[in-house]
């Protein structure tokens, strides 16, 4: 099974700030749909309840959350695939075996799955803002960059990339 953690980092690896993202980059937001449509995402109560307009479209949203209220969250968008869990166990058995699966937030998913995660979608904000969340720090010895694109003529300037993990 594949996992890959997709996220938008800062310099200072700040991710979030009062459960909102630090940045709205179109560009990086467009790259997140093409990449994530059709897969399988995985992501926490907060993350979930900060999406403007509920689970994700053409994407079966898997959440994690310990608050049973949250079961009924789901009915209300009938048109979307949205599975409620309460543990990651539960998360990864709703996975496709056979497919990329996406973790997509917030800091202690990501904390959590970091061992199970195969690649690293990474988009680098070339800033270091206030933050109240961080990406778990990750060892550059473990991952192998495989691909880069700047955009320093964007404001925030900032670099995706993707890694693959090189050891477990």
């Amino acid at each position: 099974m594949s996992f890959s953690i997709i996220v938008a980092i800062a310099k200072n690896r700040g991710i979030g700030k009062n459960n909102d993202l630090l940045y709205y980059i179109k560009d990086d937001l467009k790259r997140f749909k093409k990449i994530t449509t059709g897969h399988n995402i995985i992501m926490g109560r907060n993350t979930f309840l900060s999406l403007p307009n509920g689970p994700l479209p053409n994407r079966k949203n898997i959440v994690i959350t310990d608050n049973p209220e949250d079961c009924s969250l789901p009915d209300k968008y009938p048109d979307r695939e949205c599975i409620m869990v309460d543990s990651i166990e539960k998360a990864i058995k709703q996975c496709n075996p056979n497919e990329e699966n996406f973790i997509i937030g917030g800091g202690s998913i990501y904390k959590q799955f970091f061992p199970y995660a195969d690649k690293l979608y990474l988009t680098i904000v070339h800033e270091e803002p206030d933050a109240d969340i961080f990406f778990p720090d990750y060892n550059n010895k473990m991952w192998k960059e495989i691909w880069k694109e700047d955009h320093f003529e964007h404001k925030p300037p900032y670099s995706d990339l993707i890694l693959e993990r090189v050891g477990k």
